[in-house]
């Protein structure tokens, strides 16, 4: 291997390093997101006596989306950065390390994040139709919804059957 190869590799090979400021990034915005939480949360308990059980039942839907997100976000986090970055090694001996951590290759990645999308797009839905309760009009937006969801639900169908395929490939040796 000459010199100037090696050079390129290895800064190649550090460069994923530069990936290290988005996932703090992330915890940044994971932050953000448990404070529009408590935010979000005071004004429920502000607001309980007053709110109709609709409203509520909204309420929590939002909080449930809120809650969504951040496992989203700390999904990504990790596996990310365990899949891109370097291992967490912190969290090697740590009994509260999640199951799933350092296990979760790209793969596995892709239809955990689909998931998390379809059931927070399933909670935006179920928001709209308490909302239409009663009424015999659904909205543009409402319809766009059901399509993005449908379109969610059908990509995390595909991406499943490619990596089954892709094992299948693999376990039979056929792939190159």
């Amino acid at each position: 291997m000459s010199k100037l190869t090696h050079a390129i590799e290895v800064i190649l090979f550090r460069a994923r390093f530069l990936l290290a400021p988005l996932y703090l990034g992330l915890v940044g915005a994971l932050v953000l997101l448990c404070w529009r939480f408590i935010v979000e949360f005071y004004h429920i308990a502000q607001h309980i006596g007053e709110a109709t059980a609709q409203t509520f039942t909204l309420e929590l839907l939002a909080l449930l989306d809120l809650t969504l997100l951040a496992n989203l976000i700390l999904m990504v986090i990790f596996a990310g950065y365990e899949n891109f970055v370097s291992r967490i090694d912190v969290a090697a001996e740590s009994k509260d390390r999640p199951h799933w951590m350092g296990t979760i290759d790209f793969s596995g990645l892709k239809i955990k994040l689909i998931g998390s999308l379809v059931a927070i797009s399933v909670i935006e839905l179920l928001k709209d139709f308490i909302e239409l309760a009663g009424q015999d009009h659904v909205g543009g937006g409402t319809k766009w919804r059901i399509v993005i969801h449908l379109t969610f639900v059908a990509s995390g169908v595909l991406f499943a059957a490619m990596d089954w395929i892709a094992d299948k490939r693999e376990f039979h040796g056929t792939h190159k």
